[in-house]
């Protein structure tokens, strides 16, 4: 078969086999998603115990953006039947509308296209999170990170803050309903690795994906230079079916932090 002795550009295959001198070309390995199904369960545990700790919390994953369309979402108030009304997984209608005709446009043409993924945790006290190593957002890129096809993660203003002035980014305290609260929340609901009480949300670059139609440029396990174009069933977009992943596996780092907290017995002062 033409895969097996082919690398395929911007595959797991070559860094594969350099590793363990194998490679699972049938099927991707543990580099393909299929592996994410066993997080995607945890995740589901994971969300039943965080409620049992923190009455309010509640956690939701959408499509944010798919290659230049921009959905028009408002983070503070979106829930998961938003999310689940269409099968882009987007809440704003109008853009998901739009998303899948490129979708399947992309898919008509043998390419392929990528988006990110905004998650937003809520009901999250302070006080979750170390303060070196495990820092919250640590944690938390760590595991979107470690999921296929991710290439970035940013959490609150993220790359933005690069063009803001500490005046503009710092978000000033107050009281508020009797707790200390932020007035802004450029800080993601993170300060120096751990969480402040306020909503958590961080976002997820996906690429596009990589076994595509088009014809491209390779070398064999031989070394020697060639073309290789897929053939049979892909997908043109990763972003709605990482969803569900994204939201498992940060329901998986909150649900790690709660349960080390309460291990060790600090209760925090400012809950």
């Amino acid at each position: 078969m033409e895969i097996a002795r082919k690398f395929r550009p911007s595959h797991a295959d070559f860094t594969y086999e350099a590793k363990y001198g194998i490679r699972n070309w049938q099927g991707g390995g543990r580099a393909s998603a299929r592996e994410t199904i066993g997080r995607v369960a945890a995740g589901a545990v994971a969300k039943k115990i965080l409620p049992a700790f923190y009455s309010e919390f509640e956690i939701v994953a959408y499509v944010a953006q798919i290659h230049e369309i921009i959905a028009k979402i408002n983070r503070s108030t979106v829930k998961m039947r938003d999310v689940e009304q269409n099968a882009i997984r987007c809440p704003d209608a109008a853009a998901a509308k739009k998303m899948a005709s490129l979708i399947e446009q992309i898919r008509g043409e043998g390419d392929s296209v990528g988006g990110v993924i905004e998650c937003v945790a809520r009901g999250v006290p302070p006080g979750l999170g170390e303060p070196v190593f495990d820092k919250l957002e640590a944690d938390l890129a760590k595991a979107m990170l470690s999921l296929p096809a991710t290439k970035g993660f940013e959490i609150g203003s993220g790359f933005t803050a690069t063009r803001m002035r500490g005046s503009e980014h710092n978000d000033p305290f107050e009281m508020r309903g009797g707790k200390i609260r932020t007035a802004t929340n450029n800080s993601g609901g993170v300060q120096g690795g751990i969480s402040n009480g306020e909503e958590i949300y961080f976002r997820v670059a996906f690429k596009p994906t990589a076994t595509i139609a088009h014809e491209q440029k390779t070398v064999t396990t031989s070394r020697e230079q060639t073309k290789l174009a897929a053939r049979g069933r892909h997908d043109p977009c990763v972003l709605p079916r990482a969803v569900p992943i994204v939201e498992a596996m940060a329901a998986i780092v909150l649900c790690d932090h709660a349960l080390r907290q309460k291990a060790i017995g600090l209760r925090g002062r400012w809950k």
